[in-house]
């Protein structure tokens, strides 16, 4: 799978609906252990959902972690500092596939990221171990890589014209595991743990909306691919548009995407 390019403004033109999942997550989070509390926010892409941390844990220190230098330069921007309720919002590059905590936490969190980790499973006994006793380590991630948005997104990509570029490029159905993989994971790590699926119906506005919600996550990689190729970008673009307008017809109403992600919350005992 390629590492993807990431576009900040892009990823944040339906920044209301991809946040709404962190905020159920967070929901199900149970009281932190430490005042102020330390919380390692992974995967944290512009810093919109690492600011709501703030919100919910005022007086916390809250890092920020990503790969992509542009969507941190965008994060530094807007969000680091002082937090109103004393606390701060810090952001650093890290490789989640590598990244080894320096410090204890009271929360690890991650948003929409760890599908983009391989072998994301066998972090997880690292990570708890940076743990608190009575903290918790809370994620989503979206499981919905069988559904048309990537099923039409790989198939297109293995036809002749884009195989050669493209067909090992995207990411694959295993880049999400089973919500019953997950419970065991963590469960046998020795953590109180809740793990549940939500499907939200997004009703989305505008011209080809499925697609331009596409191009700020799952397209990523393919649009980085052939980034040096403008004309051949802009033809395997067309033809998965065409493809996705019959998937999710529009109503007059808007465009529903239907979309399944998986959160799971696990407290290390005390």
């Amino acid at each position: 799978m390629t590492t993807p390019a990431w576009d900040p403004a892009q990823y944040l033109r339906h920044a209301g609906h991809r946040a709404r999942p962190f905020g159920d997550l967070l929901a199900r989070v149970p009281a932190l252990p430490g005042e102020p509390p330390a919380v390692a926010d992974l995967g944290c892409g512009p810093g919109n959902v690492t600011a709501v941390l703030a919100d919910r844990w005022p007086t916390a220190h809250i890092t920020g972690y990503d790969n992509s230098t542009a969507m941190l330069d965008k994060a530094q921007a807007e969000h680091a500092g002082p937090t109103p309720g004393g606390g701060r919002l810090d952001f650093a590059h890290a490789d989640l596939r590598g990244w080894a905590p320096e410090r204890p936490y009271d929360l690890i969190v991650s948003n929409a990221a760890l599908q983009w980790v391989p072998g994301h499973l066998d972090r997880f006994a690292d990570w708890l171990d940076a743990l608190v006793p009575g903290g918790s380590f809370a994620f989503q991630v979206p499981n919905n890589i069988d559904a048309p948005l990537h099923a039409l997104m790989r198939e297109l990509a293995a036809t002749p014209r884009w195989k050669a570029r493209l067909a090992d490029v995207l990411r694959h159905e295993d880049s999400v595991h089973p919500p019953a993989v997950y419970l065991d994971r963590l469960a046998r790590l020795g953590c109180a743990t809740d793990v549940w699926e939500t499907t939200y119906l997004h009703v989305l506005e505008g011209e080809d909306p499925v697609l331009d919600w596409v191009k700020g996550t799952g397209l990523r990689p393919a649009l980085t691919v052939l980034g040096d190729d403008p004309e051949a970008r802009d033809a395997f673009v067309a033809e998965y548009r065409d493809l996705l307008r019959e998937a999710y017809p529009s109503a007059p109403y808007g465009t529903v995407l239907p979309f399944r992600r998986l959160f799971a919350v696990a407290r290390r005992e005390g």
